[in-house]
């Protein structure tokens, strides 16, 4: 099934693999802006996490809103996509269940993906959500061989930019960018080996434009580090990982604000350099930023607004009382990235070091990887009370291929 998958990707490849961009849009006029939002979501998305519900709902048209709901990257689509369908009725939608998936039990999803019925109901709803899984099966499903895009992806397309909300999560937030991990690595193996067009990485669908790209169960798997390899293949000089029972709201304007459990990281690779010379991966002078629930930023001015709760605790990356190193030694690890800042930021040192290894029980000596992050004079940190939370923005990463045994980690 990967296989068949991949050959399908390449043949897409043709047509939307025009570094970073959506090619089928070359294919055509230049369609209007979309007047709709999206809602992108880290994956896990619990039940009960209604602020992150109820603005899918609010923003698909409010009580009683048309939501279709497509389950086509789900390893069992049936059931889970009427969990979502559930979920969505609990907080006040009227949603239904799209039949188009790969792997859905008697029906031929190349057909549905084309029925002009099925296309006429996604297209006069408020919103769509894509379901979790695998994101292959959602371009499987939704582009034809030949790269164009079917009847079911025109009427997303159509509903988006006529003022409807296209959600997803996990699966359903990676094909929002447009190019996506596809078949991906470990992100350890990703920063010693690299992606390859077509294997690791293979075109989205585009929602949220050419110029970002999306990642997501970001800081629960350490995935911010995958991320910039991805980013300098493809030329993007933003991208942003959101965490799980998180979201980003984008709107119109494509200002995005965070919703939900946790945050998004987000990268700025506009001043960032390599060294081909080097014998492994490597960046220099990439910019790392924070971004908490309730915080807001601009894509198009590219400005920050702190939460309401953070808008009187503005830091100076200076001021500090603390004095210790700060160090990690997995900072591939569990929201180890975003502890290292915050414990910088309130930190009178100017630098903190984070080591990736492959985590292998071994003694002997391995290529790892030194990630130093930098407080400059852009760098500023935003606090609140109760509960306490930061955002963190514009701190220096330096990334760089380290000779390192286990055992030195261990020690340190």
């Amino acid at each position: 099934m990967r296989m068949s998958i991949l050959k399908h990707c390449l043949r897409a490849a043709l047509m939307f693999a025009m570094p970073p961009g959506d090619a089928l849009a070359a294919t055509e006029a230049a369609p209007p802006a979309p007047r709709g939002s999206l809602v992108i979501i880290g994956g896990n998305l619990r039940p009960d996490n209604a602020d992150v519900w109820r603005r899918i709902v609010q923003l698909a048209g409010g009580p009683g809103a048309r939501v279709a709901v497509l389950p086509s990257a789900a390893a069992d689509p049936a059931p889970v996509g009427e969990a979502i369908v559930g979920y969505l009725n609990q907080y006040g939608a009227d949603a239904f269940l799209v039949p188009l998936a790969v792997r859905l039990a008697g029906r031929d999803f190349r057909q549905a993906a084309d029925d002009p019925e099925l296309a006429a109901a996604v297209r006069a709803a408020g919103g769509v959500f894509f379901v979790g899984g695998d994101q292959a099966r959602i371009t499987q499903a939704l582009v034809r061989e030949d790269g164009s895009r079917s009847a079911v992806l025109d009427a997303v397309w159509d509903l988006y930019r006529g003022g409807g909300v296209v959600a997803g999560s996990s699966a359903g937030a990676a094909i929002m960018s447009s190019t996506m991990f596809y078949a991906p690595n470990t992100v350890f193996a990703t920063l010693r080996g690299g992606v390859t067009e077509g294997r690791e990485i293979a075109p989205g669908l585009g929602f949220i434009g050419d110029d970002v790209f999306v990642d997501q169960h970001l800081l629960v798997r350490g995935r911010f580090a995958r991320m910039i390899p991805a980013m300098l293949k493809k030329g993007y000089k933003f991208g942003l990982g959101i965490d799980e029972n998180t979201a980003m709201v984008v709107d119109s304007r494509r200002r995005v604000e965070i919703v939900g459990h946790k945050g998004a990281l987000l990268i700025d690779l506009t001043r960032a350099t390599t060294d081909p010379a080097s014998a492994g991966f490597n960046v220099s002078n990439a910019v790392i930023s924070y971004l908490d629930r309730g915080d807001r930023y601009d894509l198009g001015t590219h400005t920050f607004t702190p939460s309401q709760a953070k808008a009187g605790g503005k830091l100076k990356a200076h001021a500090a009382m603390l004095r210790e190193p700060v160090f990690s030694a997995d900072i591939l690890g569990r929201n180890a990235v975003v502890e290292l800042m915050e414990n910088l930021m309130n930190n009178r040192r100017s630098e903190a070091i984070g080591i990736a290894t492959s985590g292998r029980n071994t003694t002997l000596p391995e290529l790892g990887f030194q990630f130093t992050f930098s407080k400059t004079r852009d760098s500023v940190g935003y606090a609140s009370a109760a509960p306490q939370s930061y955002s963190i923005l514009n701190m220096r990463l330096d990334i760089r291929p380290l000779d390192i045994g286990q055992s030195l980690v261990q020690k340190n």
